[in-house]
């Protein structure tokens, strides 16, 4: 019997298999709103099996964009706007999910195709803010250091963010806490060179990341999951590692999360991370061992083998693929094929091709 394709029970939320589409950016909103291209992108996955699809990295302030062009979740009427598209994942058997954000000093670059780099204000971009006044690296902008009030703030925001969320339909949230973004640049060395109750040790490090999980745990409904992901190592020196993502991962249980979304890398522009297929799955292993907490395999799970051996053998509970669900959406399907599991949720405009 497939795991991969048995049924995940999170809280009251159920997920038809335990395949998500990971949290990929698009850079195709326009003033944080989506457009058609989210809908035909994500509603592709959802028609092609996905058990959970995620919007990307949906930013809880306009500030807190990586590109001008990123999706957002700071007001009713961005709620509104995307109520359609989580209806229609909803109709195609998916549960819809986001992942809600802020890039803090890797905010205001433009888009990939464009070269990526920082966007002065003369080109519709802003000054980032962060946790320290440490630029992400050479010809970056030196960052704003948050006050305390700002923290405070923006705390506040990702609790709204997540009543945006439930507005909207959604009916998973995660956290981002990972790729070198603002709530990993608090939990990082590298980046946290704070001397208040913020900066320092670790457990100053992890106060504002877990002052956010704590606040969008009240805010989002109880019966309904809530997902962080978090980097296990910035796979640079000195920087966030194993040892402190377990503990990390203690206290996220502690605070309500339900399942971990385990990533890494992204905190400093050199890090050499050895990528190679499931490479970031023994990360899901160990905190699910040791934290006894379910977790997310992500990074480079291409074949439907290789995902069905991460799920049963119990390295993680799931599995997030990205590039592998741009290349085909319809990966879940085949992936049944190739498993030899029967599955009921192929659309019936496609039974031709089954």
């Amino acid at each position: 019997m497939s795991v991969l394709f048995s049924p995940l029970k999170l809280r009251e939320g159920v997920f038809r298999n335990r395949i998500c589409v990971s949290p990929m950016r698009q850079y195709s909103s326009r003033d944080g709103f989506p457009t058609d291209w989210h809908l035909v992108h994500l509603g592709s996955r959802a028609v092609g099996g996905a058990g959970l699809v995620m919007l990307e990295a949906t930013a809880v302030a306009p500030w807190g964009r990586i590109t001008p062009a990123d999706s957002g979740l700071w007001s009713e009427d961005l709620a509104e706007a995307f109520s359609s598209l989580t209806r229609f994942l909803k109709d195609q058997g998916a549960v819809p999910g986001v992942q809600i954000a802020h890039a803090g000093r890797k905010a205001s670059t433009d888009l990939p195709w464009r070269g990526g780099g920082p966007l002065g204000e003369e080109d519709g971009g802003w000054l980032p803010v962060a946790p320290s006044s440490v630029p992400f690296g050479p010809g970056h902008p030196t960052p704003r250091e948050m006050t305390e009030a700002d923290i405070r703030s923006l705390v506040e925001r990702f609790a709204n963010a997540a009543c945006f969320a439930r507005t909207a339909g959604f009916e998973v949230v995660e956290i981002h806490m990972s790729h070198g973004y603002l709530l990993q640049q608090f939990l990082s060395p590298l980046s946290n060179r704070r001397e208040d109750a913020y900066g320092g040790s670790l457990e100053n490090r992890m106060r504002f990341p877990l002052e956010v999980v704590g606040a969008v745990r009240a805010a989002w409904p109880a019966h309904l999951p809530l997902f962080v992901r978090i980097n296990a190592t910035d796979w640079a020196e000195g920087g966030f590692d194993v040892p402190q993502a377990l503990r990390l991962a203690a206290e996220l249980k502690r605070a309500g999360v339900d399942l971990i979304d385990c990533s890494s890398g992204g905190t400093v522009p050199d890090a050499k991370i050895p990528a190679g297929p499931g490479f970031q799955a023994p990360f899901a292993a160990a905190i699910r061992r040791e934290i006894g907490i379910a977790t997310g395999a992500v990074g480079l799970i291409t074949s439907p083998a290789q995902a069905e051996t991460i799920v049963g053998t119990g390295m993680a509970d799931a599995v997030l693929l990205g590039r592998e669900m741009l290349r085909d959406p319809y990966w879940p399907l085949r992936a049944a094929r190739a498993l030899g599991v029967e599955v009921d949720y192929w659309p019936p405009q496609y039974l031709r091709a089954r």
